[in-house]
C-alpha cells in the first residue's frame, strides 16, 4: 500500500527544488482527480462562437401587450409584464428561434410621438431600436383600434424602409377577429390577429417574421467575444447615467425617480478600442422574497444577469452612508463568484468631511471586499471614466489567475510549517495536498487529515492574496477531509 505525502515543515527543505515540487504536484493532481474526475474536462471553458443575427424590434404605444408578446415568442417570462403603462422603459434584446431560424427580439418602451420628459426618452429608445433592426413588429391593441398616435408611428416606420408586420393584439377569440380588420386603415397591409396572452395566432405571426428576415443580420448575439459586465446597485445611485456617460451617448433611460430601469438592458460599448457587453440592471431595493409585482421579477432577472456576467461593477452613492442594501449587493456578487469593481459615484457632491467619513465606512463595513479595485467617479461630470478599463482588466485578470500545482503546494508547505493549525481536541489537522481546480473564480481544494476551522481558511485566503494577488476576485477554499482507513 502507498503512503500519504505530507507537508510537515520538518520533512522538507524550506526551499524545495523543482523536482520535489513536481513530485508533490503529481500527487496533488492524483488526489484531486480521485475526488473530482478529469480536471481537464472540468476546466474546459471554451467560449461560444460569435454570430451576427437579424434583429426584430417590437414597437407600439404603451400597454398594448408588447412585453407579453415577447414572452410568448421566446417561450418564457423574461420581459417584465404588469398592467401599468410604461413598465418597459428601455430596449432589451432576447434570443429567439422559430423553424430553425435564430434572431434577436428587441422589446421597447411604449412609443408616443410628441412625448415629453421621460416619455420622450422612451420614444427615443424605441426609435433607436428600429434604426438598428431588420424587421419591425408594430403592435396595436385591437380592442381599442387605431389611434392618432398609431398613425403617427406608421409614418416613421414607413420612412425606415424596413419590413413592418402589423400585429393586432388581444384578439382572444373568433368574435373579436372583426376588431382586427379595422386596422387595415393604417396602410401596413394585412394585420395578424393574435392573443399574446393565450398564444392564439402566434404561429402564423412567427411564420411571417421568419419570411421577412434577411439572410444575414448585423446584430451581435451575446455569449462570445466582448467581456460581459453587469452594472449593479441600489435604485437611483446612477447606474444608467454611468452607462450613458461611459458610452458617450444616451443609451438607456435616465430619470430622477428611483427604479426607472426594470429589465436588464444590454449594450455593446467600445472602450479603449475594445468592445464590452454592459448590462444595466434594475436597482435592488430588498431581498427577492420581499419584493412584489414587477419588482419581484425584475429582481430575479437582475440576479440572472449577474450570473451571466463575468465582472460586476457595483455602483455606490458616495454622497450617502454605505447602506445595508449596498452590503447585500456586494455579498450577492461574492456569492455568485463574479469579479468585482467598486464604483463610488457622485464624487462631485463630496466635501472633505464626507470623504473622511466614507473611508471610515469602507474600513468598517466593506472589509470583506477590500480586494476589489475602486474607482471614484462622477456620471454627471465624467470624472475618472478612463479608469474603468484598467480596473476591469485588473479584476478579470485576478478572476482568471491560476497557480501551478507545484507552486501552490510549495506555498502551502511554507505556511503550514510557519503557522500550523491549532490543536483541537488533542488533534492537529494537517494539509496533505492542495490544488486549484478551477478559475472564474479561483477555487482551491485542500486535502486535510481533519477539519480546518473557518479562521484558518481565512488565514490561507489572506496569504494567497498576499503572495499571488487575485485582485478583484473572490477566492473559494474548499476542504476535503481524508476518510479514516479501516482495519489493518
Amino acid at each position: 500500500m502507498g503512503t500519504d505525502a505530507t507537508m510537515d515543515g520538518n520533512d522538507r527543505d524550506t526551499s524545495p527544488d523543482v523536482d520535489d515540487l513536481t513530485e508533490v504536484a503529481a500527487a496533488a493532481r492524483a488526489a484531486a482527480e480521485s475526488e473530482f474526475g478529469d480536471l481537464d474536462q472540468i476546466l474546459d471553458d471554451e467560449r461560444p462562437v460569435d454570430e451576427l443575427l437579424p434583429a426584430v424590434a417590437v414597437v407600439g404605444r404603451p400597454n398594448v401587450g408588447k412585453s407579453t408578446l415577447v414572452n410568448r415568442i421566446i417561450g418564457r417570462r423574461e420581459a417584465v409584464v404588469e398592467d401599468v403603462p410604461g413598465v418597459t422603459r428601455d430596449r432589451v434584446s432576447y434570443p429567439a428561434s422559430w423553424n430553425g431560424r435564430d434572431f434577436l427580439l428587441v422589446d421597447t418602451g411604449g412609443w408616443q410621438r410628441d412625448a415629453r420628459g421621460m416619455a420622450a426618452q422612451i420614444a427615443a429608445q424605441a426609435e433607436r431600436a428600429v434604426a438598428t433592426s431588420d424587421v419591425v413588429l408594430f403592435v396595436v391593441d385591437a380592442t381599442v383600434g387605431a389611434l392618432d398616435e398609431d398613425a403617427a408611428v406608421v409614418s416613421v416606420l414607413r420612412r425606415s424602409g424596413l419590413p413592418v408586420i402589423l400585429v393586432a393584439n388581444k384578439v382572444d377569440d373568433r368574435r373579436s377577429e372583426a376588431d382586427a380588420t379595422s386596422l387595415w386603415s393604417l396602410g401596413l397591409g394585412e394585420p395578424y390577429p393574435v392573443s399574446a396572452l393565450h398564444g392564439r395566432g402566434s404561429g402564423d405571426l412567427l411564420d411571417a417574421v421568419v419570411a421577412a428576415l434577411p439572410e444575414e443580420g448585423h446584430t451581435r448575439a451575446k455569449g462570445g467575444g466582448p467581456r460581459r459586465i453587469a452594472l449593479l446597485g441600489r435604485p437611483n445611485v446612477g447606474k444608467s447615467s454611468l452607462l450613458n456617460k461611459v458610452a458617450e451617448e444616451n443609451r438607456v433611460v435616465v430619470d430622477s425617480v428611483a427604479g426607472t430601469t426594470v429589465d436588464p438592458v444590454d449594450e455593446l460599448i467600445v472602450l479603449a478600442d475594445r468592445e464590452w457587453w454592459f448590462v444595466d440592471t434594475a436597482g435592488i431595493r430588498r431581498r427577492v422574497r420581499e419584493a412584489t409585482g414587477h419588482e419581484f421579477y425584475a429582481s430575479l432577472r437582475t440576479r440572472a444577469a449577474l450570473e451571466k456576467a463575468e465582472v460586476a461593477i457595483v455602483v455606490i452613492d458616495a454622497s450617502e452612508p454605505v447602506s445595508e442594501q449596498d452590503i447585500r449587493i456586494l455579498s450577492l456578487v461574492v456569492e455568485t463568484g463574479r469579479a468585482l469593481v467598486l464604483a463610488y459615484n457622485k464624487w462631485d457632491l463630496m466635501d472633505e468631511d464626507r470623504r473622511r467619513y466614507l473611508e471610515r465606512e469602507i474600513d468598517r463595513d466593506l472589509h470583506q471586499v477590500r480586494w476589489a479595485p475602486r474607482v471614484n467617479v462622477s456620471a454627471l461630470t465624467g470624472r475618472h471614466m478612463d479608469r474603468f478599463v484598467p480596473a476591469l482588466d485588473e479584476a478579470l485578470a485576478g478572476w482568471e489567475t491560476r497557480i501551478p500545482t507545484a507552486q501552490l503546494n510549495g506555498f502551502l508547505a511554507e505556511i503550514v510549517a510557519a503557522h500550523p493549525h491549532p490543536v483541537r481536541g488533542g488533534r492537529q489537522p494537517r494539509i496533505l495536498f492542495g490544488t486549484q481546480v478551477s478559475i472564474r473564480p479561483p477555487t482551491f481544494v485542500l486535502f486535510s487529515t481533519g477539519f480546518l476551522e473557518a479562521g484558518y481558511r481565512r488565514f490561507i485566503e489572506r496569504r494567497l492574496r498576499e503572495d499571488f494577488g487575485f485582485v478583484g476576485s473572490p477566492i473559494r477554499v474548499n476542504v476535503r477531509v481524508r476518510e479514516k482507513r479501516r482495519g489493518g
